[in-house]
């Protein structure tokens, strides 16, 4: 029997090319595997071969989404494969928006399956999860080892037209399909033993989970912003030059807290962005392009605003998880509050 064919989409730095300053790669097609590609020819074994790699920049995808989709679309054509995979993306925003726009435009021209794999955060996940099957990752490379064999054993069940499992089964993130299987046990005796655990503290897994929405509620509007104290907050990295508390690029730990006074524009010479996950050279040209201290210092001139708060929060939210950045919040909210600050332009990139 003829091995799968397969056709593999990876970005510029899964392929070697480099990082986020190669990252306006136009998109283009080489024979054989690259990158992680290795793993998945391994998990394969005799029943698949990738065939062919694209390659793509996630800056140049995501702002030329119409040609450089057409030019992946091209090349899938000239390859003819049985089966499409992109990625996996683990957590890289721009990465998986890329994955998962692709597989979607693949499988909807030419009927064949397509299959990526991002963590549950990444926000082409929540983008494409009801309409392509993604396979729940780790937040990192590092769960690369993990990723490509519950990706193999899918995209071959989908080739095969075999049955497919829950996503409790097969490892996918749940696309609010509901799918029957049998279990070794009666639901009530589930039931019962998923309460013991909850009530003895133990972990356990709901066979339905709930949607988690994190809802807050608006806060009352400013009655006066002419007389108002407002303060910049930012997840787009922006930090004095030299980046003195070493904030992290991705997956950031901590967070950093500037002193304005007297800053009026925040100059090439002097600011910069720590941020890994978008282009960072017109940030470093002029931060205020990001952290717009110059356009706020105008606004308190013209007494459109009371004044611009003498200190700056900033971190980076590229990879960051929720929790953390709900902890950071939380932290400097009250330094926020306790100084007298009335509202807060969050800013992102």
């Amino acid at each position: 029997m003829a091995k799968v064919r397969v056709v593999h989409y990876i970005n510029q730095f899964y392929a070697g090319i480099g990082g986020e300053e190669a990252a306006g790669h136009v998109a283009e097609l080489r024979e054989g595997a690259l990158g992680p590609g290795a793993a998945f020819t391994v998990a394969f074994g005799e029943e698949a071969e990738i065939t062919h790699t694209i390659i793509c920049g996630d800056s140049y995808f995501n702002e030329n989404v119409d040609v450089a989709k057409e030019a992946v679309l091209n090349f899938i054509s000239q390859t003819k494969p049985d089966l499409f995979i992109a990625g996996p993306a683990f957590n890289a925003g721009r990465y998986g928006v890329a994955c998962g726009t692709i597989c979607e435009a693949v499988a909807e021209k030419f009927g064949i399956p397509v299959i990526t794999g991002m963590y549950a955060e990444n926000p082409g996940a929540d983008m494409f999860k009801e309409k392509i099957y993604i396979v729940s990752t780790k937040n990192s490379a590092a769960g690369m080892r993990d990723a490509v064999p519950k990706m193999v054993k899918l995209a071959l069940k989908m080739v095969k037209e075999d049955r497919i499992g829950a996503s409790i089964e097969e490892g996918y993130i749940p696309n609010s399909r509901r799918v029957n299987f049998f279990d070794q046990e009666r639901g009530s005796k589930r039931a019962v033993n998923m309460l013991l655990a909850k009530m003895a503290e133990k972990p356990f897994t709901t066979e339905f989970p709930m949607p988690d929405f994190d809802r807050v509620a608006p806060n009352i509007p400013i009655k006066d912003i002419s007389s108002a104290t407002i303060a910049l907050v930012t997840s787009g990295g922006i930090v004095p030059k030299g980046n003195p508390d070493r904030i992290e690029s991705s997956s950031a730990s901590k967070y950093g807290e500037y002193d304005i006074t007297n800053v009026m524009d925040l100059t090439e010479a002097t600011y910069e962005t720590a941020h890994g996950g978008y282009d960072p050279v017109y940030a470093n040209q002029d931060s205020d392009r990001v952290l717009p201290v110059d356009v706020l210092r105008e606004f308190e001139k013209d007494k459109k605003i009371g004044k611009l708060h003498h200190k700056f929060y900033t971190t980076t939210g590229n990879g960051t998880s929720v929790k953390k950045s709900q902890e950071f919040a939380l932290e400097f909210s009250h330094k926020l509050i306790n100084d007298g600050v009335q509202a807060v332009i969050l800013t992102s990139t």
